[in-house]
């Protein structure tokens, strides 16, 4: 974390871009003070709220609501704070920046420090690791006339409710004619739950035919050379899912099996018996993925039921995932030391400094981006106007902002993004792991971000230390910055040869270094496209160094993740579809190994 922030001491409160409304404020001892607000000007006074329709407040609500403000929220601005023009002025642009965010829709009346309120935030956006400005630009290009000019209204503020829950929908991929539809069928009030449901609905309502479990074995592939055998699979399983009802729920509390600090009472797996025992496999990707991918994802993965797991319980940060696996669930361990649980474990220099009304005790999801300098300084700035407690409504733009950005304190009123090093504690990585490549520390973060929590990973497959304890070979799809490898290391299993397939070169570069730093005696060989790992090349590999006991890695989570409004489009995505290479290769090596 970087502790220093920069700034005039005497900023006002902004917490809009610079392309947005911009508030200079005054203050003064002798008269009231006065705000400019693009040409506006507005005289602080001492009335009491009122109707628009007249009263002592009449002037003032009118004054606000001709600078673009709802009467409705002016009213409410007016109620708590009187005729202080300069904290009604506040409260107003905090309101609209809660409303109009586009990560969050928060409730005016929602209560920051409640249970519900923390979760429903940490659901929302604990999956944002894979966004990028590619995909957005990517998305944009793909969109209709009719969608381009939304988005150009949107920009604007122009839309009604019903032309903002088309673009809502046309981000989720629906075309403008399936959302106007459903829009007029289900009424002017639906919800966009409703509204997605009746055009799925709709969709299911359009198939000519049920698909059979045989279509499915018909179309089986088994060579990663042909691209459109892979999409006509892909189709197929498609269609046949579109129709069956989704039955794989997340539970709560997300613990999978069992963690450390806790165990169900009653465990019930069943495994089918073609599966059982090595070579063993390990898929991990995002929980909060769209409807029936996960459903999917266990069909091909042998009807395999997904252990979904929060790592906040195994450190101080969340991070949901869903892991099939044929592993044993008996006899697991933790790594020990155990990692830090809370965020004032894992940085103590911060408790001194953390507000009562910040009561955060867990980290978000670590992304690939951080909180910038300037957002930082936005929020000391306005913290500073008070002398105690700022009011609920600044609390809870901050509380907002701190949980989406991982923003810690560093001092009075002031907060900082994590640091690299840092991150790369929360995850269970070792110190400095990702400056092995010779990267830049923006892409540390993305690396960082799209990487496993290697505590909650060796938790599962700390199994595999009696049944390997003369070590194992390993083949890590997908395998980012090496935190498969890590775990089984930090588990003290020999890694015999490992075969790493990554595409990213700076990510190669980083396990290469953490290779060789920690004096392993295997054989590292590694490739960069899966694609081109046939059943040719598998075989030549295992010939040489012997079969494989673990398959492990997680496919790509960008058209998965909640975080993408423009692209997410599941297992059909451009990105995320190399799920399907995963199951290629897995299911080669197993037949090949029998």
């Amino acid at each position: 974390m970087d502790g220093d922030a920069s700034g005039e001491e005497g900023a006002s409160i902004d917490w809009t871009t610079d392309d947005e409304l911009e508030v200079l404020a005054e203050t003064g001892t002798s008269s009231p003070p006065i705000l400019t607000t693009d040409g506006i000007e507005v005289i602080a006074g001492n009335e009491e709220a009122s109707s628009s329709a007249g009263g002592p407040h009449s002037k003032l609500v009118k004054q606000f609501v001709g600078m673009g403000f709802s009467e409705k929220l002016v009213l409410k601005a007016i109620e708590e704070n009187g005729g202080d023009t300069d904290l009604i002025l506040n409260t107003l642009l905090t309101y609209s920046n809660l409303e109009d965010s586009p990560e969050q829709q928060l409730s005016l009346g929602s209560d920051p420090s409640s249970s519900d309120y923390n979760e429903a935030i940490l659901d929302d956006i604990s999956d944002m690791d894979s966004w990028s400005e590619n995909d957005v630009a990517e998305g944009i290009d793909s969109l209709s006339e009719k969608h381009k000019m939304l988005l150009s209204l949107a920009n604007t503020g122009s839309l009604s409710d019903k032309e903002k829950s088309l673009l809502v929908l046309a981000n989720m991929g629906y075309t403008v004619e399936e959302a106007s539809l459903a829009m007029e069928r289900c009424g002017p009030e639906a919800s966009v739950s409703v509204l997605t449901d009746f055009i799925c609905a709709a969709q299911v309502a359009r198939e000519e035919s049920y698909l059979h479990e045989d279509d499915l074995k018909q179309n089986r592939f088994t060579n990663g050379n042909s691209k459109d055998k892979k999409r006509k699979f892909y189709e197929v399983c498609k269609r046949k899912n579109a129709i069956e009802e989704e039955t794989i729920r997340l539970p709560n509390p997300m613990i999978g099996y069992g963690v450390p600090s806790q165990q169900p009472e009653h465990i019930h797996r069943s495994l089918p018996e073609e599966v059982r025992g090595p070579p063993y496999f390990y898929y991990e990707n995002v929980a909060l993925a769209p409807k029936g991918v996960w459903d999917t994802i266990s069909r091909f993965l042998y009807e395999i039921e997904p252990e979904f797991v929060d790592s906040k319980y195994f450190s101080a940060t969340a991070r949901k995932r869903g892991y099939v696996h044929n592993l044993p669930i008996q006899n697991r361990f933790p790594l020990v030391p155990l990692p830090p649980q809370t965020i004032n474990q894992a940085f103590p220099l911060t408790r001194k400094w953390w507000p009562s009304w910040d009561t955060r005790d867990k980290l978000n999801c670590i992304q690939t981006a951080i909180g910038s300098a300037k957002l930082s300084e936005r929020i000391r700035s306005a913290l500073e106007r008070y002398d105690g407690d700022p009011p609920e409504s600044v609390q809870k733009f901050v509380l907002e902002q701190c949980r989406k950005w991982n923003l810690v304190w560093v001092g009075r009123n002031k907060v900082a993004p994590l640091e690299p090093d840092e991150v790369e504690m929360l995850l269970g990585f070792p110190k400095n792991h990702t400056r092995g490549g010779g990267i830049s520390r923006t892409d540390r973060y993305k690396s960082l971000g799209n990487s496993f929590q290697v505590d909650t990973v060796a938790y599962h497959l700390s199994v595999l230390k009696e049944i390997f304890p003369n070590g194992l070979n390993l083949l890590s799809l997908f395998s980012g910055i090496g935190g498969g490898e890590v775990a089984l290391h930090r588990l003290g299993i020999k890694l015999k040869n490992v075969v790493s397939v990554e595409k990213s070169k700076v990510n190669r570069d980083i396990v290469r270094s953490w290779w060789e730093q920690t004096n392993q005696r295997g054989n590292l060989i590694d490739f960069d496209d899966i694609q081109q790992v046939d059943g040719e090349r598998l075989e030549t590999i295992m010939n040489s160094i012997g079969r494989f006991d673990l398959v492990i890695g997680g496919s790509p989570c960008n058209n998965l993740a909640g975080s993408n409004r423009v692209s997410r489009d599941g297992l059909e995505g451009k990105e995320s579809s190399l799920f399907f290479e995963y199951f290629r290769v897995l299911d080669f090596i197993r037949c090949y190994s029998r």
